[in-house]
């Protein structure tokens, strides 16, 4: 089997191209991801205000209805004491206070964006990990040539 001898020039360029093309890669990849993850935001924020907009206009029916029942003078008075803590003459007011619901704020919370930028890391490392075991095998495979 003839073997090719790899000019120097031809090595010079390898070392200078595969850098450039690794990186060309690598930002490719990277604007490819990141056009994704907007893409899934958007979408995701697109279905929360129609969620949004469908709420609104319930709310809207409900404030008509709310604005026909403030017509009445006793839906009125009924009011003011359930919300505006008002009393008629010989009634108290005993204020109850409800425990306040405390959101629990995580203080490191895994989203999506974190799940695909490490899955491109991983596979970037794995990639470039593989890449460099088989130069490695290239390089003896040479060597053993080269000594017999």
């Amino acid at each position: 089997m003839a073997k090719k001898k790899i000019t120097k020039t031809a090595k010079r360029r390898l070392t200078v191209l595969t850098p450039i093309v690794f990186l060309a890669i690598g930002y490719c990849a990277f604007t490819l991801v990141t056009t994704v993850i907007s893409i899934y935001k958007l979408h995701h924020e697109e279905s929360s205000l129609k969620e949004e907009l469908k709420n609104l206009k319930g709310n809207s029916e409900e404030l008509k209805t709310e604005i026909d029942k403030l017509q009445d003078k006793d839906y009125v008075a009924r009011y003011a004491r359930e919300n505006y803590l008002y009393t008629r003459d010989g009634e108290y007011v005993i204020k109850v206070d409800a425990e306040d619901k405390k959101e629990t704020k995580e203080k490191f919370k895994i989203t999506d964006e974190h799940i695909i930028y490490g899955s491109v890391t991983l596979f970037a490392l794995v990639f470039f990990y593989i890449i460099l075991k088989h130069r490695k095998r290239k390089k003896e495979k040479n060597k053993k040539n080269i000594k017999k």
